[in-house]
C-alpha cells in the first residue's frame, strides 16, 4: 500500500465515525421528542410552578385571583415556551409581575417595608404610628381606637 492509500484509508475512517456520531445525535434527539408528549401531558401550571423561583408561585397565584381568564393564556404560553426550551431561567416573582403588567395586566401583590430599629425589624406602618403617636399628631388613645376599628 502506498502512503496516499493510507491517507485515504484514513480519511474514510474519520468520516465514517463522524457519520456514527451524527447518527446517534439524532437518535437521541428523536427520543427526547418522542418523550416530550408525555410531559406536555401535564397541565401549563404544573409545567410553569416547575419553573418559578423566588415568590414567582405568589405573583401567579394573585394573578389567577384577580385575572383569572388572562392568567390561563398567559400561563398557556408561558408553558409552551418552556417546554420549547426557548425559556430555560427560573422566573421569580418579580420577572413574573413585570411580564403581565408589560401585558396590561395591573396584579396587585401585597407588599410590605421593613425598618432596622434597635437589632430588630419593624414594619414601617407601625414606625410611622410611633412618630405620628411622638409627635402628637395622633393621641396613642386614638391610635388604640383605629387599631380596634
Amino acid at each position: 500500500m502506498t502512503e496516499e492509500d493510507k491517507e485515504l484509508e484514513l480519511l474514510k475512517a474519520k468520516r465514517l465515525l463522524e457519520m456514527q456520531k451524527n447518527i446517534t445525535k439524532q437518535q437521541k434527539q428523536e427520543e427526547l421528542k418522542t418523550q416530550k408528549p408525555s410531559s406536555s401531558q401535564a397541565p401549563p401550571k404544573e409545567i410553569l410552578i416547575k419553573q418559578l423561583g423566588y415568590r414567582g408561585l405568589e405573583v401567579l397565584q394573585n394573578a389567577e385571583a384577580q385575572f383569572p381568564n388572562e392568567t390561563k393564556l398567559v400561563v398557556a404560553k408561558l408553558a409552551e415556551l418552556i417546554q420549547s426550551g426557548e425559556v430555560t431561567e427560573t422566573i421569580d416573582g418579580g420577572k413574573l409581575l413585570t411580564l403581565f403588567r408589560s401585558l396590561g395586566i395591573r396584579v396587585r401583590v401585597e407588599t410590605t417595608i421593613h425598618v432596622e430599629e434597635d437589632g430588630k425589624l419593624v414594619s414601617w406602618s407601625d414606625k410611622l404610628k410611633e412618630r405620628t403617636v411622638e409627635t402628637g399628631e395622633i393621641s396613642p388613645q386614638e391610635t388604640s381606637e383605629q387599631n380596634t376599628l
